[in-house]
């Protein structure tokens, strides 16, 4: 790990008015965590747990009541919300598109925001869409609803990486697409943040997914960050949340191995 990570959480804690009287809701509970430049980081837990409340944080979409979290080497808190948010790609689940803009300008907002000459947009418009494989002529007009969750999750995926983030940070962003377009899609992030040199942060509730995608798997629950590490090192956590978000994969593996003939064999 760097001296200077891309982006580190000291200490961060956050809490949220419970309404009508209630205590006040603990969501993240003094969490340092930090992210080396190039890594994919999965964040997994329940609902619940404060792992999209802790990526929010980053960017300022909310503010820490405590602790500190810099980007690249920078406190947030002296950088302007805006500007930061430029600086880093966000996708939420299933893209999260503006529904009256069409491909093209979904993807050309945070250029356009910055003052990029129009023919430059274009141009990045059409390298974006050929880099996850959309056809220019079919797509670049359409408006959301006319495209499938997939084709939508592209779009969202690329309007992230317009502005040339060096972050990007993903809210279970595969969650609500079906099996094979799930595994496709996330198979070319995975090649898209390695091809790229970027540095990505996703949440996920499911363990299966971090595990096949991510470098490392920090685990949350209650606001609390009980494990993080390599696949390998969470099996070495002698926690029992982490023990157990752990032995769904292993069924699924085992099961599988059960049930599908060997290669070859069929």
């Amino acid at each position: 790990m760097p001296s200077t990570p891309l982006i580190a959480y000291a200490h961060v804690g956050k809490s949220f008015d419970g309404g009508r009287g209630a205590a006040r809701v603990v969501a993240v509970d003094d969490v340092s965590l930090a992210v080396a430049a190039g890594e994919f980081l999965a964040i997994v837990g329940g609902s619940g747990s404060g792992k999209t409340t802790l990526l929010r944080l980053a960017n300022r979409l909310i503010e820490a009541d405590s602790g500190a979290i810099t980007v690249e080497g920078e406190d947030v808190r002296q950088v302007d919300p805006i500007l930061l948010r430029r600086r880093i790609g966000y996708v939420f689940q299933s893209g999260g598109l503006f529904p009256h803009l069409s491909v093209a300008g979904n993807i050309g907002v945070t250029p356009r925001l910055l003052g990029a000459p129009s023919a430059e947009i274009s141009a990045r418009v059409d390298e974006l869409l050929d880099l996850v494989r959309l056809d220019r002529a079919q797509h670049r007009e359409r408006l959301p609803h006319e495209l499938s969750g997939g084709q939508r999750l592209r779009v969202g995926v690329v309007r992230a990486l317009a502005a040339k983030p060096r972050i990007v940070l993903m809210d279970e962003p595969f969650g609500a697409l079906d099996p094979l377009t799930r595994d496709a899609l996330g198979d070319d992030y995975r090649a898209l943040h390695r091809k790229l040199g970027l540095t990505t942060i996703m949440i996920t509730h499911d363990m299966t997914e971090a595990i096949l995608l991510a470098d490392r798997v920090a685990v949350m629950r209650g606001g609390r960050l009980l494990a993080q590490g390599t696949p390998a090192e969470l099996s070495d956590s002698g926690d029992p949340y982490v023990g157990e978000l752990l032995r769904t994969p292993r069924r699924q593996a085992e099961r599988l191995a059960a049930l599908l003939p060997r290669e070859g064999t069929a």
